[in-house]
C-alpha cells in the first residue's frame, strides 16, 4: 500500500492549536513522541529574530524581527512552518497565535487537499498573510515527507534552472556598507537597499569595489516620477538589473508612466499581496515579487507564478527577514522565476534550522531531503 493510501485509509484526526509555549517544551513535545497519535498536532511558539546588522529602509529601521514557529506533527513526522512579521504587513505575534488558535482541521480526512483544506483556513479570518502562510509551509513540509519527495520535484522541477539570489546592502553608512560588502563576496547579484537621499552615494561605494550586477528596491522611496526616472536612467548605466517598487504602491498611474519611459523593468513588491491582485498590476509593472508570506504560502504562490507568466510579466522571489524554514520552501519555486532574492536567512543571527544554501551564487536546496528541504540545528 502506498503513503498515499495508507495516509487516506486511516484518516486524520483534530489539528488541535494550542497556545504558544517555550521553545524547550516545544521541543520535548515534538522530538519525545510516544506512540502514534493518528491525527494532526499544532504546536506554535514566538520566536523573535536578531538581526546581524539594522535593517534600514527608506521608511523605517529595525534590529529585529516578529516571528511564530510552527509544527505540524502526524503520527512522529513534522511538518515545519513559519510567519516572519515585518512591520508594513500589520501582523504581531499576538494576531498571528490568535488566528492559529481558531484553526479547526478535523473536518478534513485527506491532508492531499490542499485547496479545501487551506480555502478553509483562508475563510476563518481576513488578512492573517503570515498566519496562513505558516500553516501552507507546514503542511507542505508534512506532505512532502509523507511522500518522501522534496517539493521541487513534486512539482516536477529542474533545480539546476534556479537563478542566482542577490545579497541585500541596506541604507547604511559608508563604513558599514563596505563591510557587509565583503559578507556579499560569495553573490553574483547585490540588491541595493534605497530611498533616502543617499542613493547614488550607496552604488558609487558598491561600485568602488565591484561590478557585479546589481538590483534596486526603493520600497516605495520616490515619490516624484521624474526623479524616478532620472534615478532608473542612472542606474541603466550602472549594471543594474531592474528596480522593485519605486513609488509609492497608491501612485499607479505615475508608475505606469515611469514603466513606459523606463529603460529598466520595474518591479511590483509592496503594491500587490495575493493572486487577484495581478492583473490589475500587468498594466503599470513589468513583473511582481512573491513572498510567501503576502501570498499566505507555496500554494498561492505557484499559482501566482502561473498567472504571471500567462500575463508576460517577470517573476521574482523573494523573501522577508526570515529563518532558513521559510526561505527554503520559497527556494523550491525558484526553479520557476526569472530572479532570487532569497537571503533573509543570512540577515539574522539566530537561525533555527539548516536548509537552503548558495553556491556559486545559486540558489540550492539540499537535493536529499523531502518537503522544504530542512532539519532542525
Amino acid at each position: 500500500m502506498d503513503r498515499r493510501k495508507f495516509i487516506i485509509g486511516t484518516g486524520l484526526g483534530l489539528i488541535a492549536a494550542t497556545s504558544p509555549i517555550s521553545i524547550s517544551a516545544l521541543d520535548s513535545a515534538t522530538r519525545n513522541i510516544a506512540g502514534k497519535s493518528g491525527r494532526l498536532n499544532l504546536s506554535f511558539m514566538p520566536y523573535e529574530l536578531q538581526l546581524r546588522h539594522s535593517f534600514n529602509l527608506a521608511k523605517y529601521s529595525r534590529t529585529t524581527t516578529p516571528d511564530v514557529q510552527v509544527e505540524i506533527e502526524y503520527d512522529g513526522i513534522i511538518g515545519y512552518g513559519e510567519a516572519s512579521m515585518p512591520p508594513y504587513l500589520g501582523e504581531s505575534v499576538e494576531s498571528v497565535c490568535a488566528f492559529l488558535s481558531k484553526l479547526d482541521l478535523g473536518q478534513f480526512s485527506d491532508p492531499f487537499r490542499l485547496e479545501e483544506i487551506l480555502e478553509y483556513v483562508d475563510s476563518v479570518d481576513e488578512g492573517n498573510r503570515a498566519a496562513k502562510a505558516s500553516i501552507d509551509i507546514a503542511l507542505h513540509d508534512l506532505l512532502g515527507k509523507i511522500m518522501g519527495q522534496p517539493w521541487y520535484k513534486i512539482w516536477g522541477l529542474s533545480p539546476e534552472k534556479s537563478p542566482n539570489t542577490s545579497f541585500t546592502i541596506g541604507i547604511d553608512t559608508p563604513e558599514v556598507v563596505k563591510q557587509k560588502m565583503e559578507e556579499a563576496k560569495p553573490y553574483k547579484v547585490i540588491k541595493v537597499k534605497m530611498g533616502l537621499d543617499n542613493d547614488k552615494e550607496l552604488v558609487e561605494i558598491i561600485r568602488s569595489i565591484t561590478d557585479i550586477p546589481i538590483c534596486v528596491d526603493a520600497n516605495q522611496g520616490w515619490s516624484d516620477k521624474n526623479y524616478a526616472l532620472e534615478m532608473t536612467e542612472w542606474l541603466s548605466d550602472k549594471n543594474c538589473l531592474f528596480v522593485e517598487q519605486p513609488m509609492p504602491k497608491e501612485m499607479l498611474e505615475e508608475t505606469g508612466w515611469l514603466r513606459k519611459h523606463s529603460k529598466l523593468p520595474i518591479i511590483a513588491d509592496e503594491v500587490f499581496q495575493r493572486l487577484p491582485d495581478i492583473p490589475m498590476l500587468n498594466e503599470y509593472y513589468d513583473g511582481i515579487n512573491i513572498k510567501l508570506m503576502k501570498s499566505t504560502g507555496m500554494h498561492e504562490a505557484y499559482k501566482m507564478i502561473v498567472l504571471a507568466r500567462a500575463l508576460g510579466m517577470k517573476v521574482m522571489i523573494g523573501c522577508m527577514t526570515e529563518t532558513s524554514c521559510a526561505v527554503s520552501a520559497a527556494a523550491q519555486l525558484a526553479p520557476l522565476v526569472d530572479w532570487a532574492d532569497l537571503d533573509g536567512n543570512l540577515l539574522i543571527s539566530n537561525d533555527r534550522f539548516d536548509g537552503i544554501k548558495i553556491v556559486n551564487g545559486q540558489v540550492t536546496v539540499p537535493a536529499d531531503r523531502p518537503g522544504i528541504g530542512v532539519k532542525l540545528l
